[in-house]
């Protein structure tokens, strides 16, 4: 399967004309991770996006006295890397595979290029990736609503 054709399967490029695509699949490569490979460590300057297509990574965070927490896990659909995106760009959490990992690795120093030459690409860009942002967010919202609720409390009855 062509570049193109696996960049268009992503449900969050799916806002994105066909010629953005054939841009995005310029600045693309299909990479392999093992169980245990780092993506990239919390705190490293931040470069590189890759779009999950087989596998899953773990996002974690460094909390003192406890090491590394696992703070999401990322499978196939999903993206890992954002901060790239933000100045200064430094990865605000690590990533790491948990299982055999296939995914799209996107140069975010091209995609960089390609939108500041073209706000038209850069623009589906942002929104695209501020959606799985405001996702990921809800998603660490009910985690820790659920985390921090009384266990005493039990769920209302129906009437």
């Amino acid at each position: 399967m062509s570049m193109f054709d696996q960049l268009s399967a992503f449900a969050l490029l799916s806002g994105m004309s066909p010629t953005h695509i054939a841009v995005l699949s310029s600045a693309a490569k299909e990479v392999s991770f093992a169980a245990g490979d780092r993506l990239f460590h919390e705190g490293a300057p931040a470069k590189g996006c890759w779009l999950v297509q087989r596998g899953c990574v773990a996002v974690d965070a460094a909390v003192p006295g406890r090491g590394s927490v696992v703070v999401q896990t990322v499978g196939p659909g999903e993206v890992v890397g954002w901060s790239w995106l933000i100045t200064p760009a430094r990865w605000h959490f690590g990533a790491i595979a948990v299982a055999p990992t296939v995914a799209i690795e996107l140069d975010t120093d091209q995609l960089k290029a390609f939108a500041e030459h073209d706000s038209s690409f850069g623009y589906p860009i942002a929104v695209a990736l501020l959606t799985m942002v405001l996702d990921r967010l809800q998603t660490t919202r009910a985690r820790l609503l659920d985390l921090y609720r009384n266990p005493a409390d039990t769920p209302m009855s129906p009437l």
